[in-house]
């Protein structure tokens, strides 16, 4: 009985200090905030394998998995306002390319696969090993990819394209490839270029704006607002491969545009109310 007693007093005194800590210290809300992240994706994994299970690699089991994930969104105090969605709900076959700026960006898709409808993502082969959520992703038809091995990995997107094309799928790419926070957009791979021309599908690219309210050197998660921002597809038609450095920075420019345009938006938004706080 001892022991068991002790264990209820350590699990109360947690419990209690649960609070205080969570206001006091941003350390421990970062990292808490992650937790209930990543744990309500986890747990919602678990509920959804066995549904998805009696459609495998349907890319439709996305839209069920986003209309409970996207309630994490709440947990952590983050805001999506989606702009431009006309261009998401069109259904054709398109190259979906976004800036990465941290897994957080999971979050945002979620609220956008309702309006996209049938899309599915290239992820690295990793992924699919962090299970439950690896297996999730699988049956969700993700496609995964080694990145250590571009010509393989291309091949892998090729093959996959053809199906995405003929039932009017959209595929999301993130060119930069590493996910960085720091404000702008970095040099984009051309992968994504080059699979938009050769099988002469529109470039469709999302706009994040920055997370202003998130910093991992700082182990910082304060609650925000992200302006999600669709651009008008930009056509591949009648390019070939020498035209992909032009595409790739065109697309990347006019990304970087909208960028800093909403970037400053919220800034101002932001001081507006600390004025009227005043």
């Amino acid at each position: 009985m001892a022991p068991s007693f002790s264990l209820e007093l350590v699990l109360l005194a947690f419990i209690l200090i649960l609070p205080f800590l969570y206001e006091t210290s941003r350390t421990f809300r970062y990292y808490f905030k992650f937790l209930m992240y990543y744990g309500s994706v986890m747990i919602n994994a678990v509920i959804l394998i066995p549904i998805m299970t009696f459609r495998p690699k349907n890319v439709k089991n996305l839209l069920l998995a986003s209309s409970l994930c996207h309630h994490a969104s709440s947990l952590l105090g983050i805001r999506w306002q989606i702009r431009g969605r006309e261009h998401l709900e069109k259904e054709r076959a398109c190259i979906i390319v976004a800036n990465h700026q941290s897994s957080l960006d999971i979050l945002g898709m979620f609220d956008l696969w309702p309006v996209m409808d049938k899309c599915t993502v290239v992820a690295k082969k990793e992924i699919f090993y962090a299970w439950p959520f690896g297996l999730a992703a699988w049956l969700c038809g993700l496609i995964f990819i080694d990145r250590m091995n571009s010509e393989k990995a291309r091949s892998t997107i090729n093959t996959a394209v053809e199906y995405l094309k003929e039932n009017k799928i959209k595929l999301w790419i993130f060119p930069e490839g590493t996910r960085r926070n720091t404000g702008e957009i970095h040099s984009f791979k051309k992968g994504a270029f080059h699979v938009a021309i050769n099988a002469q599908l529109p470039i469709l690219p999302v706009v994040y704006s920055s997370y202003y309210f998130m910093s991992k050197s700082e182990k910082r998660l304060d609650s925000g607002r992200v302006i999600i921002t669709t651009l008008p597809p930009i056509s591949t038609e009648g390019l070939d491969v020498k035209d992909v450095p032009d595409l790739m920075e065109k697309t990347r420019a006019l990304m970087t545009q909208v960028f800093h345009n909403t970037n400053k938006e919220i800034q101002l938004s932001m001081a507006s109310k600390r004025q009227e706080v005043r």
